[in-house]
């Protein structure tokens, strides 16, 4: 890699070259440095990141959790992941370095999450918080699988908040005979529904029979 000022502008750049996933020679660059220092700092990561060495920092390490997993969920779901970890997560982990945070540091960031209030005294809900914890584990656990990271200290940690249960609503009796005879002129759907309803309705009352 070369770190080097751009004297029209004052600006300090890295220019590195790394060999991708086909063994292909490539070269890029990164520019934007006011100072030589935070073009260092940047370039001792991007090789950490390259090598896939753990002494990179979390925020780091997220990068490539992005760059492996991104093209494998759907965009919608990349986009809620990567909000979560974004604002409740790198803000606290970011500048750690991935191998040195600990069980006790997961348990700390748990309780400043469980005890946050907003202007209105409103608390994170349960199931939030069960999910903010879930995306930290998912990227620990890819650490572990697949970089060599020696345990998950979230899964350690154990989690936090709960999933609400979500109501379902059922149809009585009487209810589903009135939609079954508006069904009556579509044979298939009227048979359709025939078999989902009765047999549901015989696995329930076998269930209270063995309970």
């Amino acid at each position: 890699m070369v770190v080097y000022k751009d004297n029209a502008t004052g600006i300090w750049r890295v220019i590195y070259c790394f060999t991708n996933w086909k063994g292909e020679r490539k070269q890029t660059q990164k520019r934007g440095f006011a100072t030589k220092r935070e073009a260092l700092v940047w370039e001792h990561e991007a090789m950490l990141k390259q090598g896939a060495k753990l002494d990179m920092t979390f925020a780091s390490f997220f990068e490539v959790y992005e760059a492996d997993k991104k093209q494998r969920v759907k965009e919608s779901t990349w986009e809620s992941k990567s909000h979560v970890i974004r604002t409740k997560i790198l803000p606290y982990f970011g500048n750690r370095k991935i191998a040195e945070i600990e069980a006790k540091d997961v348990i700390a960031w748990q309780n400043e999450l469980m005890a946050y209030h907003d202007e209105k005294g409103k608390s994170y809900p349960a199931d939030y918080l069960k999910t903010i914890h879930a995306q930290l584990t998912a990227i620990f656990n890819h650490a572990v699988n697949f970089y060599n990271l020696p345990y998950n200290p979230a899964r350690q940690a154990g989690t936090m908040g709960n999933e609400i249960p979500k109501e379902m609503d059922f149809w009585t009796k009487e209810e589903y005979l009135k939609f079954s005879e508006a069904m009556m002129d579509k044979p298939r759907s009227y048979y359709a529904f025939e078999m989902l309803y009765w047999f549901g309705m015989a696995k329930a009352d076998y269930g209270e029979i063995l309970g």
